[in-house]
Order: C-alpha cells, then structure tokens, then sequence
C-alpha cells in the first residue's frame, strides 16, 4: 500500500494528465482540492472496476497540486504519512486490496484528522458496495465506462488519427469504455491491422493483465464456483449479446450447482428466469481468456454433447476446435442459412470462417457474415468481419456488403461505386441487389443518370414481376416517357390497400419500392399505406436494418399528405432508431423531414435546428435529396415570419435550370413556395418561368394536391382584373382535397390580396378561414400572419395577445414597426408589404412620434425590451445549402 501526500499548489511543472469523458469526476477532485486551500478537510471515495481510470485520476489529483513528495508508512494510518503541518491532499490508491482491520483503522483515522486539520483524503476503491459502512459520510464518486465520444477522443490520440474508421469503431465497442483496455488493444495491433490494410486478428489480442485482475474475485472461489462459471462463460458463446447462459445447459453439462451461490455472494453473476448473467461483460471475458486451453477446449465440448440444438451443438463444437475443419465448417455454414435470427447466423458464418483454410471460401462466409450482421442492425460488427478479409483480389461479395453499408453511413457516391463493382464480379442474381443498391445511391445524390445507368444495368427480373414493372417504369419516368413510366409503375402498387395484397408486396423490401413508385406517380395516400405496411412487416418480422428506413418512408409520406402531426411522431422515432442502429445517412433524412414538419407547425428555431442537422450530414455525404428538403423547409419558415426575399432567395437555385439546381425529384414540390414569395418581391418573370414548368409536371402527375396549388401559382401572377377569378379556382380545387395547410396558404394569400386593394370586409372571410385552417393543423406561425392580417383588415381577433408598446399603433403601423426592428430598410418593407416607398415613411415618421423615439436604434430597442422584435435574438437562424 502507498501514501503519497502533496502540498497544495496551483500547478504542477508536467501539468495534469489528459483524461477524457471524466468532467464531473475532475469537478469533484478540483473541489477536493478547493476545499483543502480554504482550510478545510475532506474525503472522496473513487469506485471503480479495473481500468476505467482511478488510479490516472489520483495522478490528477496529485498533478493540480504540484510536486508530490511520497512516503510509505509503516501503518496504515494518516499520521504516520503527513509531511509537515498545513494544507495537505493525501491519496490513497487501492484501498480495497488492504485488510479488513486496516481499512477499519483508517475509517476512524480519517474522522479525526480531517475534522482537527486541513487534509483532504482521496481514497480509491476497486468496488464499493452498498452497506459497507467504513467510509460512510464521505463522498464516492463511482467511475462508469467512457462513452463512445470520450473513447474516440482517446483513440485518436492513441494512434494519432491514423486507425480506419471501422477498425476504431470495432475496438471501441470491444474495450467497452474501458479505457486501460482500449490503450492495450491499439498496443496489440500492428499499423497495418489498425489502418485496415492487414486483415484482423479474431479474437483481438491484448488487455491480458487487465483480465488477470478482473480473474482476481474469481480465483478466490471454490472449485465448483470457478468450475460452473467456466461453463456459463463458455455456453454464452453460441447466445446473443446479453443473453446470458441457460442455466439448464450448464447443469446438463456437468455444472455443479453448489457453486452458483458462491458466485452470486462474490458480485459475479446474477441468477434471473433461468438464466445465468455476468455482471460485467469482462468478468465473463476473464473466465474464458484466463482458463488453461484445454480446460476451456473441454468445457466446449460438454456443452456441445449438452446442446439440443444444432446450432448451438456446432458453435461449441467451432470454439473446441484447435486448427482448420472443413466438414464442421460447412455444417455450420448450412445451419446458418436456415431460418435463424440474423445475429445467430452472422455468429455461425464467423465461426465457420474462423474453421477454412481456403481464402476464398474464408472470405465469402466473412462477407455472408458481415451481411447477416448488416441485417440485424449491426453496422459496428458488419465493418468488423469485413476488416477479416485480407486481401483476396476482387471479391464481388466483400464489394457489395461495403457498398450496402456506405449506403447508411457513407458517402453516397462510394456507396454507388462499391455496389457497381460488386455487381460486375457477382453472378446476375446476387449482383441484382447491388445495382438496387447502386442506384439507391445514386438516387439520394439526385443523380438521375446515375439512376437510369443502374436501373438499366438490372438484368429483367421475370421472377418478380413486381421489381422488373418497378424498374422499367422508373427508367421510362426519368426518360421522359412519363405516361408509359407511371403506367408501369402503378403495377407496383395493385395490391397495396387493399386485404393482404400480393406476394410481391407483402416482402418490407418491396413495400419500401412500391411507396416510392406512389410518390413519383403521385398517389401520396397509397405511399402512405405502403410505408405503414412496411413499417408493421419490419416490427414483426425484420430485418432490423430496414426499421429507421421504413418510418422514414412513411414519415415522407405522411409529410406530403399534409399529415404533419404524424409525420413529426414517425420521424422522431425513426431518428432514434436510425442513431442506434448507426444509419447517419438515414437520420440525416429524417432530420429534413422534422425541418418540414417544423416548417408547417411555425417552430422556427426547430426548423433551423433539424435543418442545419441536415445539411451538415448531407453535405460530407453528397445527399442531395435531404439537402433540398433542408433548404424548402427554411424558406417555408422565412415565407411564415414575413421574408419573402430570403425566401425566393434561397429557392431560386432549386428550382431554376443549371447545376445548382435542387433534387430531381424534389425540385417540382418548391415551386409553389419559390412563386409565392418571387412574386411578393417582384421577381415575376422567374415566377412565370416556374410556373411553366409546374404546368407540365402537374399534368404528368396524380397528385391531387398540385392542380390546386397551380391554380394558386396562376392566381399569383394574374393580372387584377383576373386574380379574384383564379383565386375562387384554386379555393375550388381544395375544398375537393384534405389537407388543412396548404387551403389555409391559399385562403391567406386571397385575403391578403383583397385587402391591399382596400376591399377589406371581402377580405375578412378568407382570412377568418385562413385562421381556421392554421389552427386547426397546428401551423402557429401562419396562423399569427393570418391574425396580422385582420387586424389589418380592421376586425380584431380574439384572444390576441396584447401587444404591449404597439398598442397605440394602428395594424398597418404595427408591422412597419416589427420590420424596422428587425432591421430591415423601407424599401424592404414597403415590398414585403407591398406597399409604395413613400407609405412606409409616411407611417413610420407617425410610429416615431407614438412611440416617442427618434431613431430605428431606439425603436429596435423599445420592442426588444418587450421581447416583441422577432429576430431580434437571431434565434431560428440558419445558413442550408
């Protein structure tokens, strides 16, 4: 035992040691130490299993302190180690490995010296359980792992940022936030494991001391105990993460059952529904690592005669086994590719890897292996077993995993590359899932050549006749040659809505394609069936990686069916889902997909949040799709809070001819914004130019929604005497259509125009509507314009709230007097209002003179201080695409 005592200093000549993810725990140490300068004494307990850092922490400690004599008392007591009178920090690392009788005397030490002087005592314990009582009073600070940040961090700087992503990702979730652990793996592998270029070793070699004092509590049990958890350790093997041991198995296996108490009483395992639970992953890992190879290699067997499964029976019989076996490896093989959970059937294929001799055959079950993974959520070990490799030239299978795993978490173009390849060294039915994959991705970049090429590249598909209709109706849509195209596709869709439907679209896969093929056709409630039928597929059935998809898939549609409410509930859920299973790629839509939501509900501020989420994920990634979405969903909040010319500003690229165009796919459903708010900032002639080309893909489309929102286009860029008529047209073709929002947009631009014609009572009934429509959808922002505006029209709205300085103002003063304190100059607003120049400074010299103020510096600041200036804040700003 070592007592090291330290004068408190402000530092120390080395500095402290960098520690990561312990912020609270350096808060309590840096506290500890505060406390001793102010002459007062103290006591922390740091609890902690081996490696998670107590001891780098007392260095911390004794480094914020400065130099650090040490002594090594010969009691254990704080007396005997003091240095000399004053403030002192005293450090006592593993307390837990002195006797009962020690700890006892320095728990009645510390009572007296802590209360009489000014020492502050850090102790360090290995586990401090609940109702030991010898240090009760003082304060423990149990250390948990590192979370995956904190573990990023330290690896980088362990290998200098230089271990490929997959290679780090998969040593991170092997050290389990442990970080003595992780240090030991990283010092384990060679540069070219940890760069990717060598393949790795399985089982990742290093941490052995580490596992040796884990092995500590275990070797102080009795020889059953120890006998039993070997078994347990063992039969975990063959089950899924968590699981634990069938506690049935390991008695049939020879277990005595006497030693399961003993282990219990030790903290090592827990006993729950028949099943055996270490109580850490590296205990468990410790029993096994530790054991002599033959009595490892011997219990294996016993659960393998044991087993009444077989699958189970080979996984033993792979972990028994000491050098390559052919036959056991295809029994395993075979096993795995009958109806088993994905995770077991990515377990078994790495084990059969694990058993051939023959690179090529290793390499295709590693590939089977990390697809199975893929499958089951498991992009971390996915990217693993394909790190296993080696370097086996061109292997179509290792090619098409790669590229289907980039499509969730990658950039979209080497996702479109890897599958490319993997579809030109694959035999044409595997290579079919590629090219869907290849142009998935080419999809999400909105390259519609890219699309066509691998759409094109797809052999006929004459046994799913589903896919081939698919296929050739999307390659004829973005030909150009839309009739034939949504003819075509609308094979897709017969039996979506309706009682079971066929065998082509019961598969999620193939309900996931036929909401796609709605959206482009146009029928959006169709999309949203088939996005909810695949949704429940994937929670019954799987596979899990399709999850954060599916809800995607429904949430778009629901979006474009004008069901917002829903569509933020699929999304968020979608989004967490996609965080877990690791699809950045997928979360990334969805986060534009909530920017739209938010857009419609007026939350500017989580608009701009989901929308900057987006964009900054699109962009290293290369998806355009969700990029687009981002920037519509911002101008819709800017054409909410009165900003039309940011609005037609920031649309103008997406929906005009050339390279900065937006999405093929999404160009067309901006229009109607970019015209509403090009014509209110007097950018008519690229309003009109839009419009054309929303006139043509209206007529192509069965999206009921876009003739109405033509109509409205049409009633914008009207001459007066023909926009009351295009007004009454376009409210015609809503009140045949659901769809609260975009009636209500259409409601509030007719009154707005009535009104600035000074017809004002005809004014009020679409704007009371417009109110009506906002309300009733949620949309609170378009609902506060709607309110603006008949105030405006001179009716008062109940319930308003009171608008505190501009009480005086009359309505149109008002929002002359909201402009100016934003910041914006007459011109601007006598445009956003459209009104003449010499109007808004009429009004404003009579806002001035109301008010009693002198400048817009004053004016901004009276309304600030009302918190009535909106922008004022610069809350719900944000820079998309």
């Amino acid at each position: 035992m070592t007592l090291t005592t330290s004068s408190v200093t402000r530092s120390s000549a080395l500095g402290p040691p960098e520690l990561y993810g312990r912020r609270e725990e350096i808060a309590a140490v840096e506290a500890l130490v505060g406390r001793v300068r102010e002459g007062h004494g103290g006591v922390v307990v740091l609890a902690a299993p081996p490696g998670l850092g107590r001891t780098a922490l007392v260095e911390y400690a004794r480094a914020v302190c400065g130099p650090v004599p040490s002594v090594r008392p010969t009691a254990p007591t704080l007396h005997t180690g003091l240095a000399h009178e004053g403030p002192q920090l005293v450090c006592l690392d593993d307390v837990h490995r002195w006797d009962p009788a020690s700890r006892a005397a320095l728990s009645a030490d510390l009572r007296h010296v802590t209360a009489a002087t000014p020492v502050a005592v850090l102790l360090t314990f290995a586990e401090l359980r609940s109702g030991q009582a010898e240090f009760a009073g003082a304060t423990v600070l149990r250390l948990g792992p590192l979370d995956d940040s904190a573990a990023g961090a330290l690896l980088d700087r362990l290998t200098r940022g230089a271990a490929d992503p997959a290679v780090g990702s998969w040593l991170i979730r092997e050290a389990m936030g442990n970080p003595r652990l992780l240090t030991a793996l990283v010092a384990a592998l060679t540069p070219g494991q940890l760069t990717g270029r060598t393949p790795l070793p399985d089982p990742l070699p290093g941490g052995e001391d580490l596992l040796g004092d884990y092995a500590l509590r275990v070797d102080e049990l009795p020889g059953a105990a120890r006998a039993l958890l070997l078994l347990a350790a063992a039969a975990t093997e063959h089950e899924p993460d968590g699981a634990g041991a069938d506690l049935a198995l390991v008695l049939r296996a020879g277990g005595d059952p006497s030693g399961l108490a003993p282990a219990e009483a030790a903290g090592i395992v827990v006993k729950a529904g028949g099943r055996v639970h270490f109580t850490h992953t590296l205990l468990r890992r410790a029993v096994l690592r530790r054991a002599p190879l033959p009595h490892r290699r011997a219990a294996h067997l016993r659960l393998a005669r044991a087993c009444r499964e077989r699958l189970p029976h080979l996984i033993q019989l792979a972990c028994a086994a000491d050098d390559h076996d052919a036959r056991l490896a295809g029994s395993l093989t075979a096993a795995a590719t009958a109806h088993r959970p994905h995770a077991e059937r990515s377990a078994a294929l790495a084990r059969a890897a694990a058993l051939t001799a023959d690179p090529e055959s290793r390499t295709d079950r590693l590939a089977e292996a990390a697809e199975a993974a893929r499958l089951a959520g498991d992009p971390v070990r996915a990217h693993a077993l394909l790190a296993r490799t080696g370097a086996v030239p061109a292997h179509g299978g290792v090619h098409r995993v790669r590229g289907l795993l980039a499509l969730a978490d990658g950039p979209a173009d080497d996702a479109r590359e890897s599958l490319l390849t993997a579809a030109a060294l694959l035999p044409p039915a595997r290579a079919r899932r590629a090219l869907i994959g290849a142009a998935e991705a080419a999809w999400a970049m909105g390259d519609a050549a890219a699309y066509r090429e691998a759409m094109t590249r797809l052999p006929a598909c004459d046994d799913d006749p589903m896919l081939e209709a698919y296929r050739a109706g999307m390659c004829a849509v973005l030909a150009g040659r839309s009739a034939e195209g949504h003819a075509l596709l609308r094979r897709c869709l017969d039996g979506v809505d309706g009682p079971g439907g066929t065998s082509g679209t019961r598969e999620p896969a193939g309900l996931l394609r036929a909401g796609a093929a709605a959206l482009v056709v146009g029928e959006v409630e169709t999309a949203c069936e088939a996005g909810a039928r695949a949704l429940a597929a994937v929670r019954t059935y799987g596979p899990e990686v399709l999850l954060p998809r599916a809800l995607e898939h429904l949430a778009y549609g629901e979006l474009r069916a004008g069901r917002h409410t829903g569509a933020r509930a699929h999304a968020l859920e979608g989004l967490r889902a996609a965080r877990r299973i690791g699809q950045p790629n997928v979360a990334v839509s969805l986060h534009a997909v909530l920017a739209l939501a938010a857009s419609v509900e007026g939350d500017a501020e989580s608009c701009a949040s989901h929308a900057a989420a987006a964009a900054a994920g699109a962009g290293p990634h290369g998806l355009t799709q969700a990029a687009t979405l981002a920037v519509w969903a911002v101008a819709r909040t800017e054409l909410a809070s009165g900003r039309p010319a940011d609005a037609a500003a920031r649309l103008a690229p997406l929906v005009a001819p050339g390279p900065r165009r937006g999405h093929f796919a999404v160009r067309m459903l901006a229009v109607p914004c970019f015209v509403e708010a090009a014509v209110q900032v007097g950018r008519s002639a690229e309003a009109r130019h839009a419009t054309t080309e929303f006139t043509r893909w209206t007529g192509a489309t069965a999206d009921r929604l876009a003739s109405a929102q033509l109509a409205r286009c049409r009633a914008l860029l009207s001459p007066p005497q023909q926009a009351a008529a295009a007004y009454e047209s376009a409210l015609a073709h809503h009140d045949r259509l659901p769809g609260e929002f975009e009636r209500g947009r259409t409601q509030l631009l007719y009154g707005q125009w009535l009104r600035r014609r000074r017809r004002t009572r005809e004014a009020r009934g679409p704007l009371r509507d417009a109110l009506v429509s906002f309300e009733r959808c949620g949309a609170r922002a378009w609902a506060d314009r709607s309110r603006a505006e008949l105030r405006a029209a001179g009716e008062a709205v109940a319930g308003e709230p009171n608008p505190g300085p501009l009480a005086a103002l009359t309505p149109q003063q008002q929002r002359i007097a909201r402009h100016v304190a934003e910041g914006a100059t007459n011109r601007e607003v006598a445009t956003r209002l459209s009104v003449s120049h010499r109007t808004v400074d009429h009004h404003l010299r009579n806002v001035f003179a109301a008010l009693g103020v002198r400048s817009r510096v004053e004016l901004s600041r009276l309304l600030a201080e009302e918190g009535r200036a909106p922008g004022v804040s610069g809350k719900g700003a944000v820079s998309v695409g």
